[in-house]
């Protein structure tokens, strides 16, 4: 059994939801050869040194993800993509419906599966050539304004799709646009969502985040 981090052991006795079954979920991936840490404020389950599972409190939900679950063979079709571009990772999720009790021998063998596939090295192929596609109003301005095309076509790959995502989860084009105006210093900077002016991102181990972030 691994040892137990007070750090998780702290954040679950706070939760708000889904306590009980963070719990359960822990000591079943306790009870591997994961060590477990926090990493992005969540708890995090390794095998040396490379991410196998972590645990998240969600809305309607508890659940585990695996960092390489697209690999997976998932017999039983209960993997579910984080989201609609989540090319590696997959969950499974707890509620009170599907109880982690009644899930508990699929659940580690799925465990135990995503271990062996981080001890044989396997990579998930992931395909950052695919093009991109836009959603229309940042076409729009890309078509208006050459200083923010030049800018936004200088980003890496990643931060085109952050903001992709980001301005099209917005359910109105207004407030698409508005969203495009909020991130336009950002863009012309160079500059991902998450990006502090110091260079790092937010979510970068070396970051405190006590940097004057950009507008938006």
């Amino acid at each position: 059994m691994s040892e137990p981090d007070p750090k998780v052991t702290a954040q679950i006795d706070s939760a708000k939801r889904w306590r009980d079954e963070l719990r359960a979920l822990r000591a079943i991936l306790l009870d591997t050869e994961l060590s477990e840490t926090v990493k992005w404020r969540n708890p995090c389950y390794t095998y040396d040194g490379g991410n196998v599972a972590m645990l998240y409190a969600l809305k309607d939900c508890a659940a585990v993800s695996f960092f390489k679950g697209s690999l997976m063979s998932d017999p039983n079709g209960i993997l579910l993509k984080p989201g609609e571009n989540s090319q590696a990772s997959r969950w499974m999720k707890f509620d009170e419906g599907q109880g982690v009790g009644q899930m508990e021998p699929i659940l580690r063998a799925y465990v135990e599966e995503a271990i062996e596939l981080q001890k044989s090295g396997a990579k998930v192929d992931f395909k950052r050539d695919e093009p991109l596609e836009l959603v229309p109003e940042i076409q729009a301005v890309l078509a208006a304004d050459p200083e923010f095309k030049a800018a936004f076509e200088a980003l890496t790959r990643g931060r085109q799709r952050g903001y992709n995502l980001t301005i099209g989860g917005a359910k109105q084009s207004k407030t698409r646009t508005s969203r495009i105006e909020g991130y336009r210093d950002r863009i012309l900077q160079g500059k991902g969502i998450h990006d502090c002016i110091c260079g790092l991102s937010k979510r970068f181990p070396r970051c405190d985040g006590s940097h004057k972030q950009l507008k938006t």
